[in-house]
């Protein structure tokens, strides 16, 4: 018998380190040849690496979260044969990882540096009477608070010495006990721990470094959508079973490339590293996305390029894809500007935080009926306010604020995003 030893390979140009997503195999665990053994995150794409040989996992390299180098040991397989180990012990024992300590726990870390041991759970309170003239043991501060909640001691198990009721008694009690429910308030003492791994941790990474790195300004219009909202609902009363319903973002989509051709400075990315402007001909939108994973950006390349109803039609197939975890690597990268709309969760002002490297960023507040004073009298207008940023390295506030009035002027006027002026 041997080991194989196996490597993190090179996922992708330009990649020097990936971070462990999943482990699909444990120590013991009997594999065969392209087995998957882990899912990997790069900054392009989650791959899934296969085993190339059949064996015994003997030794896994990283815990879910850890970021290798590429070429670094991954996992050791027991093989037939000599396999290709030579002879070094890996960085950890076997048994070090599985029991979910770091792969470098070889030596024990200093006593002050290791987290302390989560106390252990009592197993629910039974929540039956004491025996007739038994009283309860608690200190006057727990008793006063079991009155405030409406708990009758009696019904509570101590673990203190002699049975005595503490703070965390009347917790466990109130949240997991059996006996009368207990009445009023009670302080939660629970501290839940999180990692931040994967897609979490690249969006935390990507928006701390947009806002260290640029320079964000923020401009907000309000918009009447009185005339786009009446267009949208007979089109979509017009519209063919093979055709998307249309949202307000193929419209916006619209006013987005006919503005971006008199401002096409912002329509751009910046290498602040390179300290070059790219500025692009084609307008590939960003089309912020909520899914079950976290924040997604896939992209509407070629806006330019196609009619409302294509527009909705990719727009929604792009969305779909994010929320199921099937977008490609090729469809979350490449946008020029994006937009962020949280219209339907409410909210009338918000500021996007700009999706580097790009330059700008369209936010979408919810539409709301509001009276506006016109010629001397109150109408009921459907209002919506757009509330962008801009990297004021790149944009001009002038510029900025001529942009959205650009966008203002198409959107309160839907006619001109079908006329080419």
């Amino acid at each position: 018998m041997g080991e194989f030893v196996i490597k993190l390979p090179d996922v992708g140009e330009g990649i020097a380190e990936a971070e462990v997503v999943e482990w699909n195999v444990k120590v013991g665990d009997l594999v065969k040849e392209d087995d998957p053994l882990v899912s990997v995150m790069t900054d392009k794409a989650t791959v899934e690496l296969p085993s190339p040989v059949p064996g015994k996992v003997l030794w896994l390299g990283a815990l879910v979260g850890d970021v290798l180098a590429i070429g670094s040991d991954l996992v050791r397989i027991e093989v037939e044969g000599e396999g290709n180990a030579s002879g070094a012990e890996p960085a950890a024992e076997p048994s070090a990882v599985a029991e979910g300590l770091p792969p470098s726990a070889g030596s024990a870390p200093a006593p002050e540096t290791q987290p302390k041991p989560a106390p252990p759970r009592r197993a629910p309170s039974a929540a039956l009477p004491r025996a007739q003239g038994e009283k309860p043991i608690a200190a006057p501060s727990v008793r006063g608070r079991a009155r405030t909640m409406g708990v009758d001691l009696r019904f509570v198990h101590g673990s203190g010495p002699a049975g005595r009721i503490t703070h965390d008694d009347l917790d466990d009690f109130a949240v997991r006990g059996g006996g009368p429910a207990p009445r009023g308030l009670f302080a939660d003492h629970s501290v839940e721990e999180i990692r931040v791994i994967g897609l979490r941790r690249r969006i935390a990474q990507k928006m701390q470094e947009a806002k260290r790195r640029i320079p964000h300004f923020s401009y907000v219009e309000e918009v009447d959508v009185t005339e786009l909202e009446a267009l949208r609902a007979r089109l979509n009363a017009m519209r063919r079973e093979d055709q998307p319903h249309l949202t307000l973002l193929p419209f916006l989509v619209r006013a987005l490339v006919k503005a971006l051709r008199d401002y096409p400075m912002i329509n751009a990315r910046y290498d602040d590293d390179a300290e070059i402007i790219y500025r692009y001909g084609g307008v590939h939108v960003g089309i912020a996305a909520q899914t079950p994973q976290g924040l997604m950006v896939p992209v509407l390349r070629h806006a330019e390029s196609v009619d409302l109803w294509d527009a909705a039609a990719e727009i929604q197939r792009l969305a779909e894809a994010a929320r199921a975890g099937r977008a490609k690597a090729e469809e979350l990268k490449g946008s020029t500007i994006s937009v962020s709309s949280l219209g339907s969760l409410g909210g009338i002002v918000s500021t996007p935080v700009i999706n580097a490297p790009e330059v700008a960023i369209i936010g979408v507040n919810k539409i709301a009926v509001r009276p506006v004073y016109d010629q001397g009298t109150w109408l009921p207008r459907k209002m919506m306010n757009l509330s962008s940023s801009f990297d004021h390295r790149v944009i001009d506030g002038a510029h900025a604020a001529e942009f959205v009035q650009r966008l203002k002027a198409l959107l309160e006027h839907p006619a001109l995003l079908t006329m080419d002026l």
